[in-house]
């Protein structure tokens, strides 16, 4: 029987449990005629993971897999199209093409930890239907495969959809830059020929996002640091034309301050307070805040299909191989603590094999 790992069920409030790991085995899967299984090489956290296992997220339950991204093999059935093919799952089911949103009544199911989708990547196997595969680009490892699917898609929405400002010669600020969505952005920024700027807690988070092409950055920890920002940018476009925040907090008022009129602010989270004031400042000069979500099906192929002409790779922080719950926990560990630079990501049975670190 194939095996997984699920959270176990013990006492405790939402936002004060944490629930710990355990490994299950999970039924052998009988595709239907349009589903594939597909036999699992990577599988990579999400802060969701974190929040599901601090009962922080809706719908969460026990005794199904873990985790929303994964690469691997299709092996089954002999009759697909897909077999022997190394693919990439989209992360949720429910939303096709809309601009808007899901467009099932239900809304969007994402994989893993959840009862709206029994399916999760943190196990040998997962039945997927096929028209959910991409064919996962060629020049990725199957740990910076893993990596892809929840962030990419997330940062895609922001950015491409969102922000309004994906084009050449803009001004991007990505702020938080080390988490897996931030790191995204800012190599999709680089790719279409932005200008990116980050904030971070640290320097030397910082210094490797330069590395990966970032123009400069400034740490958000400092007063005024968006004076200070503002003194770096281009003489010619001394302005940010759009800012992707996972945070909220304060960005609309420092938004407000280095934004030029009419400016973007494309929100995906916000990890600082579920609260977020939007000051007269920002009505004055026309200031837009949107919010963004994951995406759909098709933003999917779009997103996928751009990072296998532009090459990108996904920053891979650390990985560890197998089922191993004290393994998997120490990449929950580094979550937790805000030490990762970018995804933090399990390889599963011959796929990847070797653990290791972000050379940045």
């Amino acid at each position: 029987m194939p095996s997984a790992i699920a959270i176990k069920q013990i006492p405790g409030k939402p936002g004060q449990v944490y629930y710990p790991l355990e490994k299950i085995t999970i039924p052998e899967p009988k595709p239907t005629s349009t589903q594939a299984v597909v036999t699992l090489h990577a599988a990579a956290l999400n802060h969701r993971d974190l929040f599901i296992r601090q009962h922080l997220y809706p719908g969460t339950t026990f005794g199904l897999p873990l985790l929303a991204d994964g690469v691997g093999i299709v092996t089954s059935p002999s009759t697909s199209s897909w077999r022997g093919k190394r693919v990439i799952l989209n992360p949720g089911t429910g939303w096709k093409d809309s601009p808007e949103g899901p467009e099932h009544p239900k809304g969007y199911a994402i994989l893993g930890g959840t009862k709206m989708n029994p399916a999760g990547t943190l196990a040998d196997v997962v039945c997927m239907e096929e028209e959910d595969l991409e064919a996962c680009p060629a020049h990725l490892s199957d740990e910076e495969a893993a990596s892809l699917p929840l962030t990419g898609l997330t940062a895609w929405r922001a950015f491409f959809t969102k922000s309004g400002n994906a084009v050449a010669g803009r001004n991007i600020l990505v702020t938080g830059i080390g988490g897996g969505v931030a790191l995204m952005v800012l190599l999709f920024g680089v790719a279409q020929g932005c200008n990116v700027y980050v904030t971070s807690g640290n320097q030397e988070k910082i210094d490797k996002a330069v590395k990966l092409g970032a123009k400069g950055g400034v740490i958000y920890k400092e007063d005024g640091w968006e004076k200070k920002l503002q003194a770096t940018l281009p003489k010619d476009r001394p302005y940010i034309d759009a800012i992707v925040d996972g945070a909220g907090g304060d960005v609309v008022s420092k938004g407000a301050r280095i934004l030029k009129a009419g400016g973007i602010i494309s929100i995906y989270g916000m990890t600082t307070s579920p609260k977020m004031p939007f000051l007269m400042s920002a009505v004055l000069r026309n200031i837009e805040v949107r919010g963004s979500t994951m995406g759909s099906r098709k933003e999917f192929a779009d997103m996928v299909a751009f990072v296998r002409e532009k090459k990108i790779r996904p920053i891979v922080s650390r990985s560890v191989h197998g089922l191993d719950i004290e393994k998997i926990d120490g990449l929950f560990e580094d979550m937790k603590s805000g030490r990762q630079f970018g995804k933090l990501v399990v390889t599963l049975g011959e796929g990847g094999g070797k653990g290791g670190e972000s050379k940045l």
